[in-house]
Protein backbone atom coordinates (compact mmCIF):
# COMPACT_ATOMS: atom_id res chain seq x y z
CA UNK A 1 0.00 0.00 0.00
CA UNK A 2 2.72 2.42 0.64
CA UNK A 3 4.38 1.70 -2.71
CA UNK A 4 0.83 2.42 -4.24
CA UNK A 5 0.27 5.87 -2.43
CA UNK A 6 4.37 6.49 -3.30
CA UNK A 7 3.65 6.21 -6.80
CA UNK A 8 0.13 8.64 -6.77
CA UNK A 9 2.04 11.06 -4.35
CA UNK A 10 4.56 11.36 -7.17
CA UNK A 11 2.37 11.43 -10.22
CA UNK A 12 0.31 14.66 -8.23
CA UNK A 13 3.14 16.02 -7.33
CA UNK A 14 4.13 16.53 -11.15
CA UNK A 15 0.39 17.62 -12.27
CA UNK A 16 1.08 20.48 -9.29
CA UNK A 17 3.87 21.69 -11.18
CA UNK A 18 2.20 21.14 -14.24
CA UNK A 19 -0.88 22.93 -13.16
CA UNK A 20 0.79 25.92 -11.93
CA UNK A 21 2.70 26.44 -14.73
CA UNK A 22 -0.25 26.59 -17.14
CA UNK A 23 -2.20 29.29 -14.43
CA UNK A 24 1.39 31.55 -14.42
CA UNK A 25 1.23 31.40 -18.75
CA UNK A 26 -2.72 32.29 -18.98
CA UNK A 27 -2.32 35.22 -15.97
CA UNK A 28 0.67 36.54 -17.40
CA UNK A 29 -0.55 36.85 -20.95
CA UNK A 30 -4.91 37.49 -19.68
CA UNK A 31 -3.82 40.04 -16.94
CA UNK A 32 -2.17 43.81 -17.95
CA UNK A 33 -0.55 44.97 -15.07
CA UNK A 34 0.50 47.80 -16.91
CA UNK A 35 -2.44 49.46 -17.54
CA UNK A 36 -2.65 50.42 -13.71
CA UNK A 37 0.14 52.86 -14.62
CA UNK A 38 -0.58 53.87 -17.57
CA UNK A 39 -4.07 55.00 -16.34
CA UNK A 40 -2.53 57.30 -13.68
CA UNK A 41 -3.10 61.33 -14.04
CA UNK A 42 -1.01 62.46 -14.09
CA UNK A 43 0.79 60.37 -16.52
CA UNK A 44 3.57 58.29 -15.49
CA UNK A 45 7.39 58.50 -18.03
CA UNK A 46 6.87 55.25 -19.70
CA UNK A 47 10.57 54.36 -18.80
CA UNK A 48 9.56 54.64 -15.18
CA UNK A 49 6.78 52.50 -15.66
CA UNK A 50 9.08 49.95 -17.63
CA UNK A 51 11.83 49.81 -14.73
CA UNK A 52 9.44 49.14 -12.40
CA UNK A 53 7.78 46.09 -14.31
CA UNK A 54 10.65 44.76 -14.74
CA UNK A 55 11.84 45.09 -11.26
CA UNK A 56 9.05 43.36 -10.23
CA UNK A 57 9.05 41.11 -13.16
CA UNK A 58 5.66 42.10 -14.58
CA UNK A 59 7.09 43.28 -17.99
CA UNK A 60 5.15 42.18 -21.17
CA UNK A 61 8.57 43.70 -23.10
CA UNK A 62 10.30 40.77 -21.36
CA UNK A 63 9.44 37.22 -23.02
CA UNK A 64 7.08 35.11 -21.39
CA UNK A 65 9.77 32.01 -20.82
CA UNK A 66 12.01 34.49 -19.26
CA UNK A 67 9.52 35.84 -16.70
CA UNK A 68 8.22 32.52 -15.98
CA UNK A 69 11.70 30.84 -15.11
CA UNK A 70 12.70 34.08 -13.40
CA UNK A 71 9.62 34.03 -11.12
CA UNK A 72 10.00 29.86 -10.78
CA UNK A 73 13.21 30.18 -9.71
CA UNK A 74 12.43 32.71 -6.94
CA UNK A 75 10.05 30.39 -5.49
CA UNK A 76 12.48 27.09 -6.22
CA UNK A 77 15.14 29.03 -4.42
CA UNK A 78 13.52 31.46 -1.80
CA UNK A 79 9.96 30.66 -1.81
CA UNK A 80 9.02 34.27 -3.39
CA UNK A 81 6.35 34.01 -5.12
CA UNK A 82 6.94 37.30 -6.05
CA UNK A 83 5.74 40.94 -6.06
CA UNK A 84 1.86 42.74 -6.90
CA UNK A 85 2.06 45.46 -9.20
CA UNK A 86 2.05 47.96 -6.41
CA UNK A 87 5.30 46.59 -5.25
CA UNK A 88 3.32 44.43 -2.01
CA UNK A 89 4.85 41.09 -1.37
CA UNK A 90 2.38 38.51 -2.45
CA UNK A 91 3.81 36.33 0.03
CA UNK A 92 2.83 38.32 2.60
CA UNK A 93 -0.86 38.65 1.54
CA UNK A 94 -0.68 34.71 1.21
CA UNK A 95 0.35 33.98 4.89
CA UNK A 96 -2.25 36.50 6.20
CA UNK A 97 -5.27 34.58 4.30
CA UNK A 98 -4.32 31.48 3.24
CA UNK A 99 -5.13 29.58 7.37
CA UNK A 100 -7.83 31.60 7.00
CA UNK A 101 -9.26 29.73 3.93
CA UNK A 102 -7.58 26.54 5.56
CA UNK A 103 -10.17 26.23 8.42
CA UNK A 104 -13.08 27.21 6.18
CA UNK A 105 -12.64 24.59 3.74
CA UNK A 106 -11.31 21.93 5.71
CA UNK A 107 -14.17 22.28 8.34
CA UNK A 108 -16.66 22.13 5.60
CA UNK A 109 -15.21 19.17 3.70
CA UNK A 110 -14.75 17.04 6.98
CA UNK A 111 -18.55 18.16 8.26
CA UNK A 112 -19.90 17.91 5.10
CA UNK A 113 -18.36 14.93 3.68
CA UNK A 114 -19.58 12.97 6.95
CA UNK A 115 -22.95 14.11 7.15
CA UNK A 116 -23.60 13.54 3.60
CA UNK A 117 -22.40 9.72 3.91
CA UNK A 118 -24.34 9.28 7.23
CA UNK A 119 -27.47 10.89 5.34
CA UNK A 120 -27.14 8.87 2.27
CA UNK A 121 -27.03 5.54 4.25
CA UNK A 122 -29.34 6.16 6.59
CA UNK A 123 -31.88 7.35 3.66
CA UNK A 124 -30.94 4.09 1.85
CA UNK A 125 -31.70 1.73 4.43
CA UNK A 126 -35.13 3.73 4.43
CA UNK A 127 -35.95 3.36 1.05
CA UNK A 128 -39.17 4.23 -0.61
CA UNK A 129 -40.09 6.06 2.73
CA UNK A 130 -40.86 9.48 4.18
CA UNK A 131 -37.62 9.45 5.48
CA UNK A 132 -35.85 8.60 2.09
CA UNK A 133 -38.00 11.20 0.59
CA UNK A 134 -37.70 13.93 2.66
CA UNK A 135 -33.33 13.72 2.44
CA UNK A 136 -33.64 13.10 -1.60
CA UNK A 137 -36.03 16.67 -1.91
CA UNK A 138 -33.47 18.51 0.69
CA UNK A 139 -31.05 17.28 -1.17
CA UNK A 140 -32.33 18.66 -4.47
CA UNK A 141 -33.19 21.78 -2.87
CA UNK A 142 -29.77 22.71 -1.81
CA UNK A 143 -27.67 21.10 -4.50
CA UNK A 144 -29.97 23.28 -6.85
CA UNK A 145 -29.49 26.36 -4.60
CA UNK A 146 -26.30 28.74 -5.39
CA UNK A 147 -24.18 29.09 -2.80
CA UNK A 148 -24.58 33.19 -2.82
CA UNK A 149 -28.03 32.62 -2.27
CA UNK A 150 -27.80 30.06 0.44
CA UNK A 151 -24.86 32.59 2.55
CA UNK A 152 -27.76 35.02 2.29
CA UNK A 153 -30.54 33.32 3.46
CA UNK A 154 -28.25 31.69 6.18
CA UNK A 155 -27.82 35.60 7.10
CA UNK A 156 -31.26 36.36 7.12
CA UNK A 157 -32.17 33.94 9.44
CA UNK A 158 -29.65 34.21 11.82
CA UNK A 159 -30.52 38.20 12.07
CA UNK A 160 -33.73 37.11 13.12
CA UNK A 161 -32.86 34.77 15.11
CA UNK A 162 -30.95 37.24 16.98
CA UNK A 163 -33.64 39.30 17.22
CA UNK A 164 -35.89 36.88 18.32
CA UNK A 165 -33.56 35.79 21.02
CA UNK A 166 -32.97 39.59 22.16
CA UNK A 167 -29.03 38.42 22.09
CA UNK A 168 -26.57 37.94 19.63
CA UNK A 169 -26.92 34.24 18.95
CA UNK A 170 -24.77 34.67 15.76
CA UNK A 171 -21.98 36.44 14.28
CA UNK A 172 -21.12 36.06 11.07
CA UNK A 173 -19.33 39.58 9.54
CA UNK A 174 -15.29 39.07 9.76
CA UNK A 175 -13.49 36.24 11.49
CA UNK A 176 -14.04 38.05 14.99
CA UNK A 177 -15.40 40.70 16.85
CA UNK A 178 -16.42 41.66 20.44
CA UNK A 179 -16.00 38.72 23.20
CA UNK A 180 -15.68 38.81 26.51
CA UNK A 181 -13.04 38.59 29.51
CA UNK A 182 -12.53 35.07 30.26
CA UNK A 183 -9.74 32.84 28.46
CA UNK A 184 -11.74 31.08 26.26
CA UNK A 185 -13.73 33.57 24.77
CA UNK A 186 -11.30 34.71 22.32
CA UNK A 187 -11.51 31.38 21.05
CA UNK A 188 -15.67 31.30 21.11
CA UNK A 189 -15.66 34.23 19.54
CA UNK A 190 -14.00 32.74 16.52
CA UNK A 191 -15.84 29.99 16.43
CA UNK A 192 -19.41 31.61 16.52
CA UNK A 193 -18.08 33.84 13.41
CA UNK A 194 -16.87 30.66 11.90
CA UNK A 195 -20.44 28.41 12.61
CA UNK A 196 -22.53 30.08 9.35
CA UNK A 197 -19.72 30.46 7.10
CA UNK A 198 -19.04 26.54 7.80
CA UNK A 199 -22.62 25.56 7.64
CA UNK A 200 -22.72 27.12 4.24
CA UNK A 201 -19.83 25.45 2.52
CA UNK A 202 -20.73 22.25 4.17
CA UNK A 203 -24.44 22.16 2.98
CA UNK A 204 -23.74 21.50 -0.27
CA UNK A 205 -20.92 18.94 0.15
CA UNK A 206 -23.73 17.31 2.39
CA UNK A 207 -26.57 17.11 -0.02
CA UNK A 208 -24.23 15.71 -2.96
CA UNK A 209 -22.79 13.15 -0.68
CA UNK A 210 -26.40 12.29 0.24
CA UNK A 211 -27.59 11.95 -3.26
CA UNK A 212 -24.50 9.82 -4.33
CA UNK A 213 -24.11 7.63 -0.97
CA UNK A 214 -27.69 7.02 -0.89
CA UNK A 215 -27.40 5.60 -4.30
CA UNK A 216 -24.23 3.43 -4.24
CA UNK A 217 -25.80 1.85 -0.73
CA UNK A 218 -29.02 0.79 -3.24
CA UNK A 219 -26.18 -0.43 -5.59
CA UNK A 220 -25.11 -2.35 -3.39
CA UNK A 221 -27.90 -3.90 -0.93
CA UNK A 222 -28.69 -6.54 -3.80
CA UNK A 223 -25.34 -7.62 -3.69
CA UNK A 224 -25.47 -11.43 -2.53
CA UNK A 225 -23.30 -11.20 1.01
CA UNK A 226 -26.06 -8.70 1.80
CA UNK A 227 -28.66 -10.98 0.58
CA UNK A 228 -26.61 -13.36 2.78
CA UNK A 229 -26.61 -11.38 6.08
CA UNK A 230 -30.52 -10.63 5.57
CA UNK A 231 -31.25 -14.52 5.33
CA UNK A 232 -28.66 -14.96 8.51
CA UNK A 233 -31.43 -12.87 10.61
CA UNK A 234 -29.53 -9.28 10.69
CA UNK A 235 -31.80 -6.26 9.81
CA UNK A 236 -32.06 -4.58 6.46
CA UNK A 237 -30.91 -1.29 8.30
CA UNK A 238 -27.69 -3.56 10.41
CA UNK A 239 -26.68 -5.03 6.94
CA UNK A 240 -26.67 -1.67 5.26
CA UNK A 241 -24.65 -0.23 8.06
CA UNK A 242 -22.21 -3.51 8.57
CA UNK A 243 -21.57 -4.53 5.10
CA UNK A 244 -22.97 -2.74 1.83
CA UNK A 245 -21.82 0.78 3.38
CA UNK A 246 -18.29 -0.22 3.10
CA UNK A 247 -18.44 -1.57 -0.42
CA UNK A 248 -20.24 1.76 -1.23
CA UNK A 249 -17.66 3.87 0.59
CA UNK A 250 -14.48 2.93 -2.18
CA UNK A 251 -16.03 4.80 -4.54
CA UNK A 252 -17.10 7.78 -2.59
CA UNK A 253 -13.50 8.32 -1.74
CA UNK A 254 -12.95 8.96 -5.10
CA UNK A 255 -15.92 11.56 -5.56
CA UNK A 256 -13.93 13.54 -2.71
CA UNK A 257 -10.91 14.52 -4.95
CA UNK A 258 -13.48 16.32 -6.93
CA UNK A 259 -15.70 18.14 -4.20
CA UNK A 260 -12.62 19.76 -3.16
CA UNK A 261 -12.45 22.16 -6.12
CA UNK A 262 -16.14 22.93 -5.93
CA UNK A 263 -15.33 23.78 -2.14
CA UNK A 264 -12.42 26.06 -3.16
CA UNK A 265 -14.54 27.75 -5.33
CA UNK A 266 -18.01 27.86 -2.94
CA UNK A 267 -15.46 30.02 -0.64
CA UNK A 268 -14.77 32.42 -2.86
CA UNK A 269 -18.22 33.36 -2.81
CA UNK A 270 -18.72 32.18 0.97
CA UNK A 271 -15.68 35.26 1.80
CA UNK A 272 -17.19 37.36 0.44
CA UNK A 273 -20.57 37.49 2.02
CA UNK A 274 -19.30 37.14 5.15
CA UNK A 275 -16.41 39.40 5.30
CA UNK A 276 -13.62 37.09 5.50
CA UNK A 277 -10.03 38.14 3.96
CA UNK A 278 -9.16 35.01 2.76
CA UNK A 279 -7.94 33.42 -0.20
CA UNK A 280 -11.55 33.07 -2.15
CA UNK A 281 -11.60 36.88 -1.87
CA UNK A 282 -7.90 37.93 -2.61
CA UNK A 283 -8.32 36.27 -5.86
CA UNK A 284 -11.03 38.35 -6.83
CA UNK A 285 -8.94 40.88 -5.78
CA UNK A 286 -5.52 40.31 -7.60
CA UNK A 287 -7.46 39.45 -10.77
CA UNK A 288 -9.01 43.09 -10.22
CA UNK A 289 -5.99 44.54 -9.53
CA UNK A 290 -4.09 42.97 -12.68
CA UNK A 291 -2.01 40.84 -9.83
CA UNK A 292 -0.27 38.09 -11.95
CA UNK A 293 1.92 36.88 -9.11
CA UNK A 294 -1.24 36.53 -6.63
CA UNK A 295 -3.45 35.06 -9.02
CA UNK A 296 -1.19 32.38 -9.85
CA UNK A 297 -0.58 32.30 -5.98
CA UNK A 298 -4.17 31.43 -5.22
CA UNK A 299 -4.18 29.25 -8.73
CA UNK A 300 -1.47 27.07 -6.54
CA UNK A 301 -3.13 26.99 -3.02
CA UNK A 302 -6.58 25.68 -5.24
CA UNK A 303 -4.36 23.31 -6.77
CA UNK A 304 -2.82 21.87 -3.53
CA UNK A 305 -6.15 21.50 -1.48
CA UNK A 306 -7.52 19.85 -4.85
CA UNK A 307 -4.56 17.59 -4.70
CA UNK A 308 -4.52 16.58 -1.16
CA UNK A 309 -8.44 16.26 -1.48
CA UNK A 310 -7.32 12.79 -4.27
CA UNK A 311 -4.44 11.78 -1.40
CA UNK A 312 -7.10 11.44 0.61
CA UNK A 313 -9.68 9.77 -1.44
CA UNK A 314 -6.56 7.44 -2.01
CA UNK A 315 -6.21 7.01 1.54
CA UNK A 316 -9.68 5.93 1.93
CA UNK A 317 -9.59 3.86 -1.34
CA UNK A 318 -6.32 2.06 0.17
CA UNK A 319 -8.30 1.61 4.08
CA UNK A 320 -11.13 0.03 2.27
CA UNK A 321 -10.64 -1.42 -1.12
CA UNK A 322 -8.24 -5.02 -0.20
CA UNK A 323 -7.72 -4.57 -3.73
CA UNK A 324 -4.89 -1.87 -4.10
CA UNK A 325 -3.04 -3.25 -0.83
CA UNK A 326 -0.32 -5.02 -2.50
CA UNK A 327 3.24 -5.34 -1.99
Amino acid sequence: MLRYLARRLLGYAVLLVLAVSLAYALAATALDPRSLYELRNPPLDPAAVEATLRAYNLSDAVPLAQRYLAWLGGVLTDWDWGRTPAGGSVNEEVGTRVWVSLRLVSLGCVLGTVAGVALGAWAAARHGRAADRAVTIASLVVLSTPTLVLAVVLQILAVRANQAAGVQLFEFLGETGRHGDGPLAPLGDRLQHLLLPTLTLAAGQAAFFARVQRNLVLDTVGASYVRTARAKGLRRGTAVRRHALRTALIPTGTYLAFSVAGLVLGSAFIELVYGWHGMGAYAVEAIAAQDVHGTVAVAAFGAVCVLAGALLSDLLTAALDPRVRLP
